[in-house]
């Protein structure tokens, strides 16, 4: 077989058929939602300064080390393709004085985003996300809302789903913590992994979130940060999880889930569900970032937030057959013959248009066998057939595919008349 000369590029993908009715339901579901809590659309440039998430998502990070595309401009800028959501959206916050605004600010996001890594079921180098983003409060109740908010978005969607949480404190209680898990660490240095050796001297807190086998044994022998909490981390943590217990919604406590990204503080959460194999499969998380604002460069701003990845929801929406409620049978076809056929049939498809019709047609097949054949296939209930004979007189048939009745009516009666059928 003959290689195709043009192929997508390794790890991006095309998205049809059965997965863009998804991603559609997808969006549809995060507007319904974000309508309902009062968050506001943003959309920031795919393009960005290197240095926003150099300084945002913290430089010793997988993503920063090992996954940013980035790019020098004619002009000599240094550009990233935005490898998530959050620092965007906070610079926006800063450069559009959102401060200003009454808090908290809450904005949410769906769009493409870029990381170089090996692409694997529902993980690609392009892939999509959505996230919710509550700025401006630092009250536990936006920590319970925002965990809130996305177990009703999964709920709707019938994905079962289980929710790891933990607190990794702030700048009062984690220098001290960090003191006691480098120890910890140092003590265990010869089975620790290259990066992690590493990370021990640079991040350590990076080195929980390590999926090396010999490392995650050793994580699990490690200082919990829960047990070096200062008081008011302490609270703010407790009373998160008497919001979440009130809400019956139900978690586990993972002392040793840190995320993988440095602005965050305080509270951290990840969702996830389990594939056939038993294997976890992680669909997305957030948690609290009180300090990013101040860091990119605004006043001292406390904040919450979750993102998702659209592919791996969409992977399971097909695992469990989702369904889209699309009533297809309530589309109408428009069949037509000979030329003034069209010319009639385009026009009252504009008419069918303004009134919120759903129509389908096949303007370019002449054979009305051709186009009946495909408005039964596509499952419409009722077709709208113009031929010569009609076209010349201004009327058309109405044919019923259910019963296959059909009757003649004019053409300025046939909105009025398919709408009355489609409620029938």
């Amino acid at each position: 077989m003959k290689k195709l000369k043009f192929q997508k590029p390794t790890g991006m993908h095309d998205i049809l058929g059965f997965d863009q009715r998804c991603f559609e339901k997808i969006s549809d579901k995060v507007k319904e939602i974000a309508e309902f809590y009062s968050f506001n659309k943003i959309d920031t440039p795919i393009l960005e300064d290197c240095e926003l998430f150099n300084k945002g998502v913290g430089l010793i990070t997988d993503i920063i080390q090992k996954e940013m595309y980035t790019l020098k401009t004619k002009g000599g800028d240094c550009l990233a393709l935005r490898p998530e959501g959050t620092a965007s959206v906070v610079r926006a916050y800063i450069e559009h004085g959102m401060f200003s605004y009454p808090q908290p600010v809450k904005l949410y996001y769906m769009g493409p985003f870029f990381r170089y890594e090996r692409p694997q079921s529902g993980r690609y180098r392009q892939f999509w996300q959505f996230g919710f983003e509550t700025i401006g409060e630092d009250h536990p109740v936006y920590d319970a809302q925002i965990i809130q908010i996305a177990c009703g978005f999964f709920s709707d969607l019938n994905i079962a789903i289980s929710l790891e949480i933990n607190s990794i404190g702030d700048k009062e209680c984690r220098p001290a913590y960090r003191r006691i898990l480098v120890r910890y660490l140092k003590s265990k240095s010869e089975a620790l992994c290259s990066d992690c050796k590493k990370r021990t001297k640079d991040n350590p807190l990076r080195v929980l979130d390590c999926k090396n086998q010999k490392c995650k044994e050793i994580i699990d022998g490690a200082p919990q940060i829960m047990d070096h909490l200062c008081p008011d981390c302490h609270s703010h943590f407790k009373k998160t999880l008497e919001y979440l217990d009130e809400m019956e919604v139900s978690y586990q406590l993972n002392p040793h889930l840190v995320r993988g990204l440095d602005y965050y503080t305080r509270t951290v959460f990840e969702f996830s569900t389990l594939k056939e194999n038993e294997k976890t499969l992680a669909l997305g998380g957030g948690g609290r970032y009180d300090k990013l604002v101040k860091n990119l460069g605004g006043k001292d701003t406390p904040a919450v937030g979750v993102s998702f990845g659209v592919e791996r929801i969409a992977e399971l929406m097909k695992q469990i057959n989702y369904t889209d409620n699309k009533k297809q049978k309530n589309r109408v076809f428009l069949a037509q013959l000979g030329d003034i056929g069209k010319r009639k049939s385009l026009k009252l498809m504009g008419e069918l248009r303004k009134h919120k019709v759903a129509t389908s047609e096949s303007f370019g097949k002449d054979s009305l066998k051709t186009q009946m054949t495909r408005a039964s296939r596509i499952g419409c209930k009722v077709a709208i057939i113009i031929g010569q004979t009609e076209a010349l007189n201004n009327s058309a048939i109405i044919k019923d595919m259910d019963t296959g009745e059909q009757k003649t009516i004019e053409i300025k009666d046939i909105v009025m008349e398919i709408k009355r059928q489609l409620k029938s």
